[in-house]
């Protein structure tokens, strides 16, 4: 997992770009992510970084938890993360210290993770997708029921898996590649074009892209072919037979 940030979901507006064109975005709020644990192989038997975030009032905070930052002499925050770190990474990184914004630039492809907004229980055509009963022709009460959910005798029961109506949201979902439009250092800012997971006021990490990555790698490692291909090497060996 590539080093990331911990931020705070502002809501949405729309930048303009030179020609003209609007782009609409999510502003998130990336506060300066303190340093409270850098962990090792020798040690944790993995390497990773945790940060934190924001303030909170130490009232709130277990003992265990306020020792935790205490250790690290870094102010306790509204929430805590780890990222794995890879072999060449995170080497000048201590407890205590801060990774701000700029770990970002504008162009890049980022993942944001956040907690969807809660729905409550939803019906079948707003949870699935269901297109719902015929609205006229004799059907009575039956425009948005859910329809069969099995079958007879056998096997005398309901699937697992079965789609049907129930809890809708709240829970945790990763919006992929991302494309970081803007990054405003001063205010610590970053502005991602489109849509994140989460209500205004939520935590959202936001990370460099993996798919983005390995299909850079992919480039990076697809071989050469050299010499003629094998239409310009067949009249070759019929002349010399």
């Amino acid at each position: 997992m590539p080093m990331g940030l911990l931020g705070r979901k502002c809501g949405m507006t729309r930048v303009f770009t030179e020609a003209g064109v609007t782009v609409p975005v999510t502003v998130i709020e990336v506060l300066p992510n303190r340093v409270t644990q850098v962990k090792t192989a020798d040690t944790d038997g993995y390497r990773a970084v945790q940060v934190s975030f924001g303030a909170k009032r130490p009232q709130l905070l277990s003992k265990a938890l306020a020792g935790h930052y205490a250790k690290a002499k870094a102010a306790p925050g509204r929430a805590l993360m780890e990222f794995r770190l890879a072999a060449n990474e995170g080497a000048d990184l201590a407890a205590g210290a801060e990774v701000k914004v700029d770990l970002f630039k504008a162009g890049d492809a980022v993942d944001v993770t956040g907690t969807t907004i809660g729905k409550g229980f939803a019906g079948t055509m707003k949870r699935h997708n269901f297109a719902g009963g015929m609205a006229s022709h004799g059907n009575s009460l039956s425009h948005r029921a859910p329809g069969s959910i099995g079958q007879r005798q056998t096997p005398g029961r309901v699937f697992l898996g079965k789609r049907m109506s129930g809890h809708m949201g709240a829970i945790r979902r990763t919006t992929e590649n991302l494309q970081v439009v803007e990054v405003d250092a001063e205010r610590n800012l970053i502005l991602i074009s489109g849509a994140v997971p989460g209500a205004e006021g939520g935590n959202v990490i936001v990370r460099p892209s993996l798919k983005a990555a390995r299909r850079a790698a992919r480039k990076r490692q697809m071989p050469v072919k050299a010499g003629p291909g094998p239409a310009a090497a067949a009249p070759a060996a019929k002349k010399a037979s």
